[in-house]
């Protein structure tokens, strides 16, 4: 039978579950971030990333935890925290845990290539994204 793409989709989940569970988690994840923002510009002033720097840093946590009990509760729980909450509260926690795992598996050249790399070319990509956009805008 051929479905819709969005149906395949789903289908290939395998389960509608994990679908919201995923949902569920990066909606309170955005939120999360959002109101931390918020309140931090509020309180702390904004010639420091706080929130970014905050959001990183627990985010970070939150992965290594969450992570080191995985089987300790159900995987849509984990899809619900990692994936969703983590997914869209922080990347920089999913950069952590890509750096940390490259690096026990000893890929020293990889893991220096990617933890400096993701940096530094992400800090060239931001600046290629401002020179595009002030191309088509200005």
């Amino acid at each position: 039978m051929n479905y819709p793409y969005i149906f395949s989709w789903l289908n290939a989940m395998s389960d509608i579950t994990n679908v919201f569970a995923i949902a569920s988690g990066a909606v309170a994840g955005a939120l999360s971030r959002f109101y931390i923002t918020e309140w931090s510009k509020a309180k702390l002033g904004t010639k420091f990333p706080y929130a970014t720097f905050s959001i990183n840093l627990t985010g970070c946590l939150a992965m290594g935890f969450f992570f080191t009990i995985k089987g300790a509760y159900a995987s849509e729980v984990d899809l619900l925290i990692r994936t969703g909450f983590l997914g869209s509260y922080t990347t920089f926690s999913t950069y952590g845990f890509d750096t940390l795992t490259m690096w026990r598996s000893k890929q020293v050249g990889a893991t220096a290539f990617y933890w400096a790399g993701s940096s530094v070319l992400g800090l060239g990509a931001v600046l290629l994204g401002v020179a595009i956009a002030k191309f088509f805008v200005a």
